[in-house]
């Protein structure tokens, strides 16, 4: 789905105004959206750093990431985290995207051999690749990513 109109609202409604109860739509709407061929392994939610995920009190790819698992049947493996000085994503320059998402990413935990990064939006890509490059360091041997919304031209 696009990040903007509907997509957009329903994105900034879970994560910034903690409407929980549409994780499972959205959810609904990857799975449906989502290539059949691409649903498996084990859902890897996209880390928050530890400061933002205590200040909005969850993360909104793991909540999207057990609606998923609710829907295919799949296992959620929050493997992943986000550690170390870093902005938010939002308001960043496309260029300041690119060089990295904010804070490192690396597994904290044994991550699964096929690992399915989900997200709730795509911009540049920078944090999905830094995402599957701390799986692959790991040991993860298949990687994939799927996210409820993209940026238009993306």
């Amino acid at each position: 789905m696009a990040y903007e109109g509907p997509g957009r609202d329903l994105v900034r409604a879970l994560k910034f105004r903690g409407a929980l109860t549409l994780a499972r739509e959205m959810s609904a709407l990857v799975v449906a959206s989502a290539p059949q061929d691409l649903l498996r392994g084990h859902l890897v939610p996209v880390p928050l750093h530890p400061v933002r995920q205590r200040r909005r009190g969850f993360n909104q790819a793991a909540v999207l990431a057990d609606g998923i698992a609710r829907v295919t049947g799949l296992a959620a493996s929050d493997c992943l985290r986000r550690r170390g000085p870093g902005p938010p994503q939002v308001g960043r320059t496309r260029g300041a995207r690119l060089a990295g998402p904010a804070g490192s990413i690396e597994a904290r935990a044994r991550v699964p051999p096929v690992a399915l990064i989900v997200d709730d939006v795509v911009t540049t890509g920078a944090t999905l690749a830094a995402c599957a490059t701390a799986l692959r360091r790991a040991g993860a041997t298949e990687v994939a990513a799927i996210a409820f919304a993209r940026t238009p031209g993306r």
